[in-house]
């Protein structure tokens, strides 16, 4: 069984939907049934693998150890050695992963680590800044296992998630969510199992076929496949945790209409990219700031972008394609920052209709060439041209 693919899981999805939506319409407080419906739908998926189930029960337990030990030691200070420490603990499994997929480790190599992974990080790092103070043993289960979010996201913030998780809706504000999460789960499965399908079949025909028109065609075409996919995923996975009574926030927000790199960063996998902007660049950015590493703000802002992204493609993998995405989306973000702050052309037109059209289209063309990088064929591309010299 996979998360929101083939009539198993929507079946097993529908069952577990229905004493939901009863709860919700009889005002009663779902958390307890979306606790015990996560596990057993967990369960049901590593079914087949109880090794990688073994490695999430592992996960779990040490992560909570982990929260629960910081928690008590933040109260007797803010000491940032103890913080890194926790932090570089919490890293830990989401780094035998990677490892693993370049070696034969085969540690913590279970769907959703990265996700649960930021989750707890996200939880520590808040714990910190003092903003948590308490996080309660049924609520770390039910903010880290919620099933519909459990492998791929998107990623929400503990307190935002908590604050829906311990109210008891009534029942118009209930029956409200419920035609919200409906309407999302229909619109997902006609992106991920009609769209994303279809536009697929050109991404295949296009594939191992190196003329610049060809490479040009498949670069947009699995640019859309990759929006369709997943963005049909995320519309599923936000519908179903409509029903059960959560508002995941949204991850897309119509990406290929961004003017610039930045608002492309602000449209697209918004959970992912929001995280990393809050929990990493803002905080490079104020080191430098509080080291006085660099003279200019600017040069700082810049170099955080690249350092970003590029922790955000070794996310995505230790494969050449994905380290060099981070890295190309890192110079397009800090050649944006730097091109805002000092072109007189862009102060001077920025609201003018034809310069709105020519920032679209070099940025819809930035973004499928990094689509292009994402997807390992520029790295044959770039291969095959290494040979011919």
């Amino acid at each position: 069984m996979e998360f929101f693919s083939g009539i198993e899981f929507f079946l097993v999805l529908t069952m577990a939907c229905i004493p939901a939506i009863i709860l919700g319409v009889l005002e009663k407080s779902l958390k307890y049934y979306r606790i015990i419906a996560s596990a057993i739908i967990i369960i049901l998926f590593f079914s087949d693998d109880m090794r990688n189930f073994v490695f999430l029960v592992s996960f779990l337990v040490l992560e909570l150890l982990l929260i629960k030990i910081y928690l008590r030691l933040r109260r007797k200070g803010r000491k940032p050695s103890i913080y890194r420490t926790a932090i570089a603990l919490s890293l830990l499994p989401l780094l035998f992963c990677k490892v693993s997929e370049i070696t034969s480790l085969s540690i913590f190599q279970f769907l959703g680590v990265s996700y649960l992974s930021f989750r707890v990080i996200q939880i520590i790092i808040e714990i910190y800044d003092g903003i948590i103070k308490e996080f309660k043993i049924l609520d770390y289960f039910d903010f880290l296992l919620l099933f519909s979010t459990f492998s791929s996201g998107p990623i929400d913030r503990s307190r935002r998630f908590l604050n829906d998780a311990n109210i008891t809706l009534e029942r118009l504000q209930y029956l409200e969510l419920l035609g919200a999460g409906i309407q999302k789960i229909i619109i997902g499965v006609f992106y991920k199992f009609v769209l994303s399908i279809y536009i697929y079949q050109y991404v295949q025909a296009f594939a191992n076929v190196y003329s610049p028109l060809k490479i040009l065609e498949y670069s947009y075409a699995y640019g859309l496949y990759m929006f369709f996919d997943f963005a049909g995923y995320s519309f599923m996975a936000i519908g179903a945790s409509y029903i059960f009574g959560i508002r995941t926030p949204e991850n897309f927000n119509k990406p290929f209409m961004s003017l610039n790199m930045k608002e492309f960063w602000n449209r697209w996998h918004m959970s992912l990219s929001f995280w990393f902007r809050d929990f990493l660049f803002s905080r490079i950015v104020m080191v430098f700031i509080r080291k006085k590493c660099f003279k200019s703000k600017l040069t700082g802002a810049s170099i955080a972008f690249v350092i970003n992204m590029a922790v955000m493609g070794l996310w995505h993998g230790l494969a050449v394609q994905y380290i060099l995405y981070g890295i190309y989306h890192g110079v397009l973000l800090a050649a944006t920052e730097i091109y805002e702050k000092k072109a007189t052309i862009h102060r001077r037109f920025k609201n003018e209709y034809w310069y709105k059209c020519v920032s679209w289209l070099l940025t819809i063309n930035f973004v499928m060439f990094g689509f292009l990088i994402f997807s390992g064929e520029f790295t044959d591309i770039i291969r095959i041209l290494i040979s011919k010299i």
